[in-house]
This record gives structure tokens, sequence and C-alpha cells, in this order.
């Protein structure tokens, strides 16, 4: 009991110039600020009846302005006595038998407030004055995070452990403010005068935060890119969502924000991946690879084949296929089931003839006919066909 809702939604000047004096957000705050002290704001503030005006403390009859996007958290003793969410005027009275506890609008704070509500709420009837705090409701940016050293996951695209440098950064929303302030906020910040800030380098809380988030980097990317929908570790910079749903899921897995803390990720930014060395050269082999099968498969095998292609484009008539091939073995160019058969040994081509129809590059060849494959201007079986007439099968 406590507050009377007095308007709902935005208000503007109209209730500022009806109430002279009134407690609201302060101005000039960061974007970053997420937990601080309400301020009067009016002809008197900061004067008058209530002289602890300015260290955020209210009394009957103080009325407050709750602007879009934040939420009113009153407190007596350390508990919460007192929770808004919905945007409005209010007008605290402990007094009165029309006035309740808490306004938890109908938006996702509302979904989790409520049982932190009931386990955290005062147990007795609250006093005459109230230490009066905004929490804000909006995604807060600019929370960075960085590895010095390479992280390393198990990814299943590459089918190998992969390893890289990675810097970006993360939106957070508090989606339950008063889990937040009773399981997370230190005492110290529940001080007149005090704004908790994430991106604070003074904040041991935020600190806390940006460890737990490296620490769970390499299992968020191993989520990412071993998830059937997401896949390709190259794709990961371009889909800032889906790695934040992996990101904010391995954080819950390994320290709870949400059911703990009341906190959640909702956006993240790569600014840059730097992998190793073993990477970059797995990353070229297997993307050698897919361009020439079309399909994952052995990719460390099929990058092989695709280099002993190149090497025997090279070398004069069909043996130098044929060597590759044999050098492959059943395994390397099993994987197109066929076997490898000797070719006839061609008579020399005459010198005026070599010179005129020079042999079309074997992969150059297979690519142009996987294109038509895939364009569907042929079928399987004649791209097999055409694979093995270029390779002297």
């Amino acid at each position: 009991m406590g507050l009377i809702q007095a308007a709902i939604g935005a208000l503007g000047g109209t209730l500022a110039d009806q109430w002279k004096d009134f407690y609201t957000v302060p101005g000039g705050l960061a974007p970053t600020a997420a937990l601080f002290a309400a301020v009067p704001q009016g002809q008197n503030a900061g004067r008058g009846s209530n002289t602890h005006g300015s260290e955020g403390v209210i009394s009957n009859g103080s009325r407050i302005l709750v602007p879009e996007g934040y939420g009113l958290v009153l407190m007596q003793d350390g508990a919460i006595t007192g929770f808004a969410a919905q945007a409005g005027a209010y007008e605290w009275n402990s007094e009165a038998q029309d006035s309740q506890s808490i306004f938890a609008g109908n938006d996702i704070v509302s979904s989790t407030v409520i049982t932190s509500w009931e386990r955290f709420k005062f147990g007795g009837r609250p006093g005459t004055q109230q230490r009066a705090y905004f929490v804000t409701l909006k995604e807060l940016p600019n929370n960075r995070f960085g590895t010095q050293s390479e992280i390393y996951w198990d990814d299943a695209y590459m089918n190998a452990q992969v390893g890289a440098i990675t810097r970006g950064s993360y939106t957070l929303k508090i989606v339950d403010p008063i889990l937040f302030i009773k399981s997370f906020v230190p005492a110290t910040y529940l001080e007149p005068g005090r704004v908790f800030d994430f991106t604070d380098i003074e904040n041991d809380a935020a600190a806390q935060l940006f460890n737990e988030v490296v620490g769970s980097l390499a299992p968020a990317f191993s989520m990412y890119t071993n998830d059937p929908a997401k896949g390709r570790i190259t794709k990961i910079q371009q889909d800032s969502d889906g790695f934040a749903r992996s990101l904010s899921a391995a954080v819950e897995e390994n320290y709870q924000w949400r059911a703990e803390r009341g906190l959640a990720i909702v956006s993240t930014a790569i600014i840059s991946i730097e992998y190793d060395e073993m990477t970059r050269e797995l990353l070229r082999n297997v993307q050698r690879a897919d361009a020439l099968s079309g399909g994952r498969g052995n990719s460390n095998l099929q990058a092989s084949v695709a280099a002993g292609f190149e090497a025997a484009g090279e070398n004069q008539g069909p043996g130098g296929l044929v060597g590759m091939g044999m050098a492959a073995g059943t395994t390397g160019i099993g994987a197109l089931q066929q076997p490898v058969q000797p070719a006839p040994q061609a008579p020399a081509p005459a010198p005026q003839a070599a010179a005129q129809a020079p042999a079309e590059d074997p992969v150059a060849k297979l690519a142009k006919f996987k294109e038509m494959l895939d364009a569907g201007l042929i079928t399987q079986a004649d791209y097999d066909a055409a694979k093995a007439k270029a390779l002297g099968l």
C-alpha cells in the first residue's frame, strides 16, 4: 500500500504545470545508467517541508512522475515497499486505503516482477518516508567484450577445433528490476548521489559481468556453429540476433543472469574475429572443397583432391590426372564412387593440333558442370558422367 496512480502514460508538460513539485528521473544521465535516485523538480525542489528531497527521500503527499522506459522502486530499511513500471503520475500516501504497492504493467517486466515482489516485499506497513529510485527498463548499450588470446571451440562446419580472438559489444536489459536490485546491486549504489552504470570502469559488479561474458564466448560460438539452423562460422558476424541468442543461452547456462539477477542479453555486434593460422588454413581448404563438391563430406580429403586437380591440370596429357588418382587411393577418388582405371596410352598429338587446342583445365570444366547442375540444367547422373570423363576415369 502507498502508491496512488493519478494518470497513465506520457504526460508532457501539462501535469508538470499542475504539479508544481514532484520527483522524477534526473537530467543528464548517460544512456548506460541503470539505477539512480529520484530527484525533486519544481518550485520547491530541494527545499521546503521535505528537507531530504535531494537525497531521493519522499514522504506522504509526494508526487512522482515515471517516464516511459523507467520503473519506480520504493524502499524502506532495505526492503521493497512499492514498484511501478507503468509510465504515469503517482502520489505516495501510506495512509490511503485506496493505494496499492505495485503497478507492474503488461509487458515483459510484469511476467517476472510479480514473483520477485512476493519474494522481497516489505513485511509490515510502510512508513511515511521512503527512498525512491528509478531503474532503466530500456536496452542498455555499449557493453563491450573481448579476448586477449585465442578461445577455442569445436566447430561442426569445419569438423575440427577452431580458435580466434574476438571483440564486440552487446545490449543488456533489466527484465526483473526487483530481483536486479535485491540480488545484484551493491548496497553502496543505494546511497544518495550514486549511479549504477554498467560501463563504469570502477563498477566491480559490472566488471564481473564482463568476465562472465568472456567466459561464455567459447560455449556461445560452439552453440551457434553446431546449430543446424545457423551453421557456418562465416555467417556469425552478419547474424547478430542469432549469436545474441547463443550468447544469452550460454551466459544463462553458466551464470543464471535472468534467473538470479534479472538481466538478459538482447543483441550483439561482433566487431572483429581474428582466426589463428590453423583455422584460417582449414577454412580455406573447406571452402575450396565446398566449391568443388557442393557438399561438406570429408572436407580435408576433398581439399586434398582439389589440390590434386589443380596440379594435374598443369601436366601434359591425362597422365597427371591418373597419377593424382593413384596417389589419392581408393578413399580419395573413391569419394567420387568410381574406381580409378589406368588411361590407355594415347598417341602423341601432332604439334600443330596441340598448338591449336590446348587442354582445358579440369577444375574449370568441373566448375562449369557444377554450375549447370545447381541451375537444374543437367541431372546428377549427367554431372557424375562429366566428372568421370574430365578425370579420365
